[in-house]
């Protein structure tokens, strides 16, 4: 893919050429869109961001949720190799702030008609409408925009702000060369062709629904079928409606199983899905054997970050299948466990690293952190403990910084979540640690259950009592009505202590 292109744009290009009149966009709201008016689209907003003087190497914050406008924002600011920088409208102001003053963009859009917090945000820095073919956008224009240098920026196409297990966010430098490369990758690793629809429910705002999603249905000439909020009524109807590819996270599925559940629907049926993905989290087999006989699939897994432009791994097993590794490293993509003998035996545990084309440029105006992140080599530090089997298949233990010191023993937070997982009525938790003045740590383990379930304390103890050793077992179950997560899905495990302050 990467040799065939330079610049992302030219993906809509292609399609505009090959299936003009193919289906290719379907915004929250219905409207649709063929590769000829997605082509349309992307020229339209190309001139209008140059219109408010956008040019080579220009940061385009893009303030919004998933819809038309942002998709065509991102390749329109490219073409003018300029850089997108789509943030979600839900955040704070204070945090979109800060974004903004780092990446110091010369334009702020606003897809005000379709998000009402992008709306608020527009308000408050005065910003002017304007009409497009697509919906009414807000324009701020900045004067004071930094010029970078060619030498930092290179041919960087979009800058994501991560959330980081910190919450210090960064900016992640992805250039075209890094997203064809991952459009790639997920065609094939998907089989993706044009006859496909993908559920685009994953934030643009993010890696997993910037490059498997918009890129990878770009490579193909398929279909995305846009959604503005996740929520698992919206996601049963589309399935009812001709989505094949479903990329999405552990939660997703959860939410989607708990309201068929809760809404006493025996089953779906959706004879067109053909291929089900879960990232950014982990599995564990008892979840993942309900999740395919859910969908009467096989439930793929994979493992990336921002900084790798989504993928490093995946699986391609058939149903039944009980491996919850992330599968092998994607062709072009190297792999290996950084141990203190530096040796490379099976099932040694040691911090991922990975080295490729997917690796990003760098950090946005951060030379200090990029340089702790890639080595001399070229080998992107993951933060991640893992271990390669016999097979060659990756396994993920947990974080560097999450791990949990326990009476001298590690404990790795997904192992203590896949026991909890295992009841019936939990949706979904989250297991965290919390120091000691004796240095030691307390375990702590936030549990999400169904709505009608009347789940203790006591209960979730015994429950795991059989399932993990005695000091792996929580020293605290809260049960909450929800976890802070990210757009994604994603929870947010350093919000778990100041959101529920009250309960521990």
């Amino acid at each position: 893919m990467s040799d065939a292109f330079s610049k992302i744009a030219q993906l809509v290009e292609k399609n505009a050429e090959l299936h003009a009149h193919d289906l290719a966009l379907i915004d929250s709201d219905g409207a649709e869109l063929n590769w000829l008016a997605y082509l349309n689209g992307v020229n339209e907003f190309a001139t209008l961001l140059k219109s408010q003087g956008a040019g080579q190497g220009d940061r385009i914050l893009i303030v919004g949720e998933n819809c038309v406008p942002v998709v065509l924002c991102i390749f329109a600011a490219t073409q003018l190799g300029a850089i997108a920088v789509p943030v979600n409208a839900r955040m704070s102001a204070a945090e979109i702030g800060a974004i903004q003053a780092h990446a110091n963009p010369k334009v702020v859009v606003y897809t005000s008609s379709v998000s009402v917090a992008a709306s608020k945000h527009a308000d408050a820095s005065q910003a002017t409408e304007q009409l497009t073919t697509h919906g009414v956008i807000r324009l701020t224009r900045c004067d004071s925009c930094l010029m970078v240098s060619d030498d930092h920026l290179g041919s960087t196409a979009v800058i994501l702000y991560t959330t980081g297990t910190t919450g210090d966010p960064k900016g992640v430098m992805l250039t075209h060369e890094n997203l064809l490369f991952a459009a790639g990758a997920s065609m094939k690793l998907r089989s993706i062709t044009n006859k496909d629809r993908l559920y685009g429910a994953l934030p643009l705002s993010h890696v997993f629904g910037v490059a498997s999603v918009i890129m990878a249905s770009a490579a193909a000439g398929a279909c995305v079928q846009l959604e503005t909020r996740f929520k698992p009524e919206h996601l049963y109807q589309a399935l009812q409606k001709g989505i094949t590819v479903l990329p999405a996270v552990p939660q997703m599925h959860a939410l989607l199983m708990q309201y068929t559940e809760e809404n006493n629907i025996a089953g779906i049926h959706c004879p067109q899905l053909r291929y089900v993905s879960s990232g950014a989290a982990p599995l564990d087999p008892a979840w993942k054997r309900k999740a395919e006989q859910f969908y009467g699939l096989a439930l793929q897994n994979g493992y990336g970050m921002t900084e790798s432009t989504a993928g490093i791994s995946a699986t391609n097993h058939a149903i039944g299948n009980p491996d919850i590794s992330v599968g092998k490293p994607l062709e072009g993509i190297e792999v290996r466990i950084d141990t203190p003998s530096k040796e490379h035996e099976p099932n040694t545990e040691g911090e991922i690293l990975t080295r490729g084309p997917h690796v990003m440029r760098g950090y946005f105006n951060n030379v200090n952190a990029t340089l702790e992140a890639i080595d001399s080599s070229g080998y992107l530090r993951t933060g991640d403990i893992g271990y390669i089997d016999e097979s060659g298949l990756l396994h993920i233990s947990g974080r560097c910084k999450e791990l949990i010191i326990r009476g001298g023993f590690n404990v790795y937070p997904p192992e203590v979540e896949a026991a909890i997982n295992h009841h019936p009525e939990v949706v979904q938790c989250a297991v965290i640690g919390k120091t000691l003045e004796t240095a030691n740590e307390d375990i702590l383990a936030f549990v999400q259950c169904l709505g009608d379930s009347t789940l203790n304390e006591a209960e979730l103890k015994g429950f795991v009592t059989d399932c993990i050793a005695p000091y792996k077992i929580p020293t605290k179950f809260i049960i909450v009505d929800s976890l802070p997560a990210a757009a994604t899905g994603k929870i947010l495990k350093h919000k778990l202590l100041d959101v529920f302050a009250d309960k521990i």
